[in-house]
């Protein structure tokens, strides 16, 4: 288990429940998007289409991110909270699925902010021994926030508003966040000079941005579509009630928890790019195999994929946070996962296309392809397991 001092405990209370926040708000729109689907009478064109959408508000987190860099960790991650909180929370009155999709790409743009800078500010401040153990707590939190949806909305649904609705509790945690989340010391011990981004286009920084971008870019192509539409292909291909969606999502979320540990424990041990390579191979067939079969292949390929896919959380967590300087850390993190939006949005363009001919999970499968090729790229970063990290 993670050993911490005090005022690293209390940066993993805070950043953590910023992250249970940005989890429990993120996660709304997927488990209610059949019912909103049926609300706004939208199809599997118009659903990948909302996707693409959202993924481009990844855009408005990289200048956020920049600040973070220059500024600090503690007052981005709360202005983010603050952000996504009020933008969900006006959710719950828009009148049709493009004021809904407007109104997402804002929060879109703030919980990648708040995670990645989250993630940047445990990674400078956690043990040099522990530092995926320590991600992995992060990550097993923001799963916390997540489960909250899961449970709440069997209750609630086909009332997909009320989520949106209670969303407005972050805007009270947000000056919480600003008043008792302790700066990083990591970050207030570097001297920031010039542009974060313009550090990042030298050398060494350049190759492992590119490459790094490239592999989650690929990977996206699959695990969007399939993250997104998984519960409309539950609901509309394999006529699974909102019930059985949550159950499936509970015993995936378990799965998913003990994995984030296990993920952290596994890399401190074993080092970044191993474990890496093999967890996002291993998700690539998991995902894809959910697709591929009926019901019980459903089930089995979506607990495996939580599980690998939550395994590798902490271990790139922790690599991407070894891999960049402090001083462009948190907009390293944000370009990573622009590049994602990227690839999120191109497999979301082909599976709107492809579903007519293909069908929803045909579609969805076609995307293994450019995941596995993704993980093979990991062999061309280096290996950071408890080195120093860098300024």
């Amino acid at each position: 288990m993670v050993e911490l001092d005090r005022r690293q405990r209390v940066t993993l209370i805070w950043a953590g429940l910023a992250v249970v926040l940005a989890g429990f708000e993120g996660s709304i729109l997927i488990l209610a998007l059949p019912a909103i689907a049926r609300d706004f009478h939208a199809g599997t064109p118009a659903l990948s289409a909302l996707g693409s959408i959202l993924a481009i508000g990844t855009l408005g987190a990289v200048p956020l991110a920049m600040l973070a860099d220059r500024f600090g960790r503690r007052r981005l991650i709360a202005i983010g909270v603050a952000g996504f909180s009020l933008v969900n929370f006006a959710s719950a009155f828009v009148p049709s699925l493009a004021g809904l999709a407007f109104l997402r790409l804002f929060a879109v743009c703030f919980e990648v902010l708040v995670v990645g800078v989250a993630t940047a500010l445990v990674v400078e401040e956690a043990p040099t021994r522990s530092r995926g153990q320590a991600v992995s707590v992060l990550a097993l939190l923001s799963g916390v926030g997540t489960g909250i949806s899961v449970i709440a909305y069997p209750i609630l649904a086909p009332n997909w508003r009320l989520l949106f609705f209670v969303s407005g509790v972050g805007l009270l945690a947000a000056p919480l966040i600003w008043w008792l989340l302790p700066e990083g010391k990591t970050w207030q011990g570097v001297r920031v000079t010039g542009s974060a981004l313009r550090l990042l286009m030298q050398a060494p920084w350049r190759p492992r941005v590119l490459l790094l971008a490239a592999m989650f870019a690929l990977l996206a192509v699959l695990l969007e579509p399939a993250g997104l539409l998984y519960t409309v292909y539950a609901s509309a291909v394999l006529r699974w009630s909102p019930t059985e969606i949550s159950v499936l999502i509970v015993v995936s979320g378990i799965a998913g928890a003990v994995s984030y540990l296990a993920g952290g424990y596994l890399t401190d041990r074993f080092g970044r790019r191993g474990p890496a390579i093999g967890l996002t191979i291993a998700t690539a067939a998991a995902s894809s195999l959910s697709f591929a079969t009926g019901t019980v292949g459903f089930f089995a390929g979506n607990v495996l994929w939580s599980g690998f896919s939550s395994a590798s959380t902490p271990v790139f967590g922790a690599w991407s946070g070894e891999l960049f300087p402090t001083r462009a850390r948190a907009t390293a993190e944000a370009a990573i996962a622009l590049a994602g939006a990227i690839g999120s949005i191109a497999g979301l363009q082909a599976v709107g296309l492809l579903s007519t001919s293909t069908g929803l999970g045909g579609a969805i499968e076609l995307g293994g392809v450019a995941a596995v090729g993704g993980a093979l790229l990991l062999f061309l970063l280096p290996e950071t397991k408890q080195q120093p990290l860098p300024e």
